[in-house]
Order: C-alpha cells, then structure tokens, then sequence
C-alpha cells in the first residue's frame, strides 16, 4: 500500500476504524470503532469520540496551528484523545507543511505523545492513531519511526511497597502483587518518570485524558471496596507543569469520597481552574454507565488565575455561572442550589445546622448483620434491622444506651437513588428512604442513621415532617456524592422550631424562595407520604 493511501486513512478517520475499512468503504457509511467501544458497559469506562472533542473544544484552537505544540495523553486506553488531535493538527498545519505525508510524520513524530494503561490498550491506541499495533509497520500512517512503539508508549512497572500498600498508588499488595504475567495495574504515568518512559525529558504543552476511576482495596464486609486512583493522575500531570490539562473523572470528589478530602481541598482553592463541566447523571457523559456522583472534566490553564466558569447539564438544561469553587467545604455541583443554599444561610445566620445534631454512623452498637431473637421477654429492648424486629437486652447496647428512653427519628444509611445514579422516567429523587419514628425502648442497627432525639412524641412527629419535606431532601440531594447518607449531607439542613409541624410551603415562604427555585425543587423531588 503506497504513502498516498497511507495518509487519506488519517484525514478520513473519524469515519474508519482500520486501514482495510479505510481503502474499501469510501463513500459508504461505516461506523466509528471508538463509538461502539465507548459504549459497552464495562469496568473500563471508555470515552467516545463525541466527548472527546468537547473537552478539546475547551483549549485555545490556536494551539492546533502550531508544529510546536506537543500533546499528552497520560492514560490511554483506545486513543480516541490522540487521534482528534491529530485531525485538528492535521487541518490546523495544512498551510505550514502542505505535503500531506510530512505534516503526518511531523505530527506523529514531535506533537502527539501517548502513555497505554496496559499492554492491551496500548496496541489499540496505537491501531487508532497508526492504523496499526506497529508504529513502524507496513500499514502505519507515519513512516519515520524505528521502533514498533512510537510515540504511544507502554512498560511494565511494579508497585513500591510500603507497610502492605504502594507508595505511589496506594494498592493492596495483598491483591496487586502479581507475577509477570498477569496484569499489575501498576500505571506508567504515576509509577514511572516520563524520562524513564519516553528516555529524556519532555515538557507537554497540553496533558488531556481520561484516567482509570479505581483500584479494589479488598476493604469492605464483602472485600469488595474500591478506593479512587483518578486523584493520582491529576496531580501527577500538575506536576509536570503543562499550559493546559484536562480530564474527566468522577465528580464524587466534589462532597465525598474515600481519600478525596486532601484532592478536594487542592482543587477547590486552584483558581487556574478556568473551566469546570459537571453532568450529575453519568449516563449522559458514558451511555450505560452508572457513576455515583456523576462525571465531570475541567480545563486546568497554567496563566489564569480567577473564577471558574462552571457548567452543569443535565438532559438539555445546561446552567452555566462564574463561581469561586471553595465558596463551601463541598463543591455543590447545582448551580440554582448555590442560591438557595444562600438563602438559607442569609436567614440561618447564628442557628444551627442538622449536622451537628445528627448521631454517627453505628449510632447503637449493632452492625448491619447483628440480630436479636424472635421473641420478646423481660427487659427486653426492640432492635430494629433490614430484616426487621427482633429483641435484645439493653445491656447489649454498647453506644449511647442513655438515647434508649428518647424518641428517635431515622432514615436508612443506604441512597435509595444509588448516590444519584437515578435512571428514573421522571428525572426525579426520593434522596432518603422513609422517615422512622423510633419510640423509647427501640434501637437500630447501622442500617439506619439517626436524625434527631426528642423527649417528646410531638416534636418528633414535628421534625420527622420537616425531613419530608421535598425542601430539605433537595438540600441533602446537594450533598450526595455516594451510596451512603452520613452525617456530613446534613450540613446545609438548618434546624427549626419543632413545636409544630412543617409544610415545603412554609419552608419556600421562610426563605423567600422565588417562583423558579421552588419549580427546581418540585421537579427534583418525589413527594414523600
């Protein structure tokens, strides 16, 4: 196959996944290979070609006019990011380098870098960018390069263990210390030095890409716990001191998250930060995928220093606001949510907040498994489980037995929405799940969370409406970023007289909510009965 068929399967590659489809399928439609993959549903969370091209719609397009702008794309795993780059590149120097094969080869040779997650994603990216697994083979778009890698590199490296954990990463060894040959997922790009990597040192105008979201941990009652590992390549391509980075990760970080409190304390208070993109409902960014806490990305640019213009979708609403991120300890990903969170706060000022009345988590001593007997007898306290009723003694209450006596208000630790991930017809949220009056002698295991304690049953009635309240689930919601509700999704809920009942009304009226806000939360929120 000569050079001139060569060079058309590059500038005709967003409709050909191969060099053979390429040659026949001219003029005839053939679906992009990256779609299809983008859209299995698989523990590899795949980007498509569509998304891609949004996030480098964020940089400055002048960079694609460049010869001089080298490109990084730290995580590899089809190469979708590299080979969109290479299209603009390839548009963007027609007028500089107007021979066709010498504008490939100068861009695949000094403009596009790659580093694979593994050996796998390493041949198909390099199928992608070189139209073959072999940077220097037959069919490969480039003909300068002397070595089956190219550019779009991949070795094998090894954890550092640490006291049982990888000091770059944070695996388990007990999990991730592996022989040869089987996958380590040691990545190169937080493991290794780019020397080490690409054998000298290189400075990256643009790093962009879409990093591995987790590494299992083997924690959990089930040793299925999984802790981010996202986190490590962000702050690894800081490092590196680009003009420009991009990724896209799981916005879990922004309230919560195993791990994440330093990671977020870093990002909230980087004004270079000049662009942040937040889809709640992962499905919208990766089709059949479920995140919890949805998905973001965000243009990092090393010469800006400001507010953040920060966009949230949802569906075909997009709602787009300059914002200073570390306005709150949390990142709070609705922007119409800022405002009522203002609101309350304007009208809160000096008054508590639910937070700190909320009980932790295992309020009473019981596990989620822990099971009384079936029947009652003398002494005997009721104990409340997913299973339901059974009875112990109140001996057997090893945390706050002095709460026994009291009223006690609960919802379940589990997000009945799944952290969000809420694929409903209607768009709309439960947030909790039913709201439980507890009366004295009556405990719960860690299944349940407790709100609040009261001596008397009126009160709790009374506070038990205001949790209902499409009002109050609505500032929970803003809070989620996980399967589980803890104390911390209390924080903006502001307490209240509860020597009568509340109504969402009142509430709307007490903190002068205009008629928008309140149609925002009666279109999030399912009532409660």
């Amino acid at each position: 196959m000569n050079k001139e068929n060569n060079s058309l399967k590059l500038s005709e590659r967003a409709h050909f996944s191969s060099p053979i489809q390429a040659k026949r399928s001219v003029g005839h439609y053939s679906p992009d290979i990256l779609n299809c993959l983008a859209n299995l549903s698989s523990d590899e969370v795949f980007t498509s070609p569509e998304l891609a091209n949004r996030m480098l719609d964020l940089l400055p397009q002048e960079l694609f006019c460049s010869r001089k702008t080298r490109f990084l794309d730290p995580c590899s795993k089809s190469g979708v990011f590299l080979r969109e780059i290479a299209k603009r590149l390839l548009a963007g120097l027609e007028k500089q380098i107007p021979d066709l094969q010498q504008r490939i080869d100068h861009i695949m040779t000094k403009q596009v870098f790659g580093i694979a997650c593994t050996d796998l994603t390493a041949e198909m990216s390099r199928r992608t960018l070189y139209c073959t697994k072999q940077a220097n083979g037959e069919y490969s778009v480039a003909t300068c390069f002397d070595d089956a890698q190219g550019n779009l590199r991949y070795m094998r490296c090894q954890h550092t263990w640490e006291n049982g954990k990888c000091k770059h990463c944070g695996a388990n060894r007990a999990q991730y210390d592996r022989v040869e040959t089987i996958e380590s997922y040691a990545y190169p790009f937080i493991h290794k030095t780019i020397k080490d990597i690409f054998h000298k040192n290189m400075q990256f105008d643009v790093i962009i890409g879409n990093p591995p979201y987790q590494l299992s941990d083997g924690g959990g009652g089930n040793k299925i716990s999984a802790k981010p590992i996202y986190n490590f390549f962000v702050e690894q391509a800081l490092k590196l001191k680009p003009r420009f980075l991009s990724m896209i990760i799981p916005a879990r970080w922004f309230a919560g998250g195993k791990g994440l409190d330093e990671f977020r304390a870093k990002m909230i208070t980087n004004d270079q930060i000049q662009v942040m993109v937040t889809y709640p409902k992962s499905r919208e960014c990766f089709q059949g995928v479920d995140i919890a806490g949805g998905v973001c990305y965000f243009l990092w640019n090393r010469e800006y220093h400001g507010a953040c213009k920060f966009v949230t979708q949802k569906g075909s609403d997009i709602s787009v606001r300059n914002r200073k991120l570390n306005e709150f300890p949390i990142l709070i990903s609705d922007n119409i949510g800022i405002d009522i969170v203002h609101k309350v706060n304007n009208c809160s000022q000096g008054d508590s907040y639910l937070s700190t009345k909320v009980l932790p988590r295992n309020s009473f001593g019981f596990t989620t498994s822990s099971r009384g007997v079936e029947h009652p007898f003398d002494g005997a306290i009721k104990l409340i489980s997913s299973e339901g009723e059974s009875y112990v003694r109140k001996d057997d209450v090893l945390k706050n037995s002095a709460l026994i006596k009291k009223y006690k208000v609960s919802v379940g630790t589990l997000n009945p929405d799944r952290g969000g991930v809420n694929n409903a017809s209607d768009g709309k949220s439960n947030v909790t799940t039913k709201v439980r009056i507890l009366y004295p002698n009556e405990v719960v295991t860690e299944t349940y969370i407790i709100l609040g304690t009261f001596d008397k049953l009126n009160e709790a009635k009374n506070f038990a409406s205001y949790i209902k309240t499409k009002f109050v689930r609505y500032l929970i919601l803003l809070t989620i970023s996980s399967m589980h509700i803890v104390r911390d999704n209390f924080q903006f809920v502001p307490l209240q007289d509860f020597s009568h009942p509340w109504t969402d009304e009142m509430l709307y009226k007490k903190y002068d909510l205009d008629k928008d806000e309140i149609a925002f939360i009666e279109s999030m929120i399912r009532p409660m009965e």
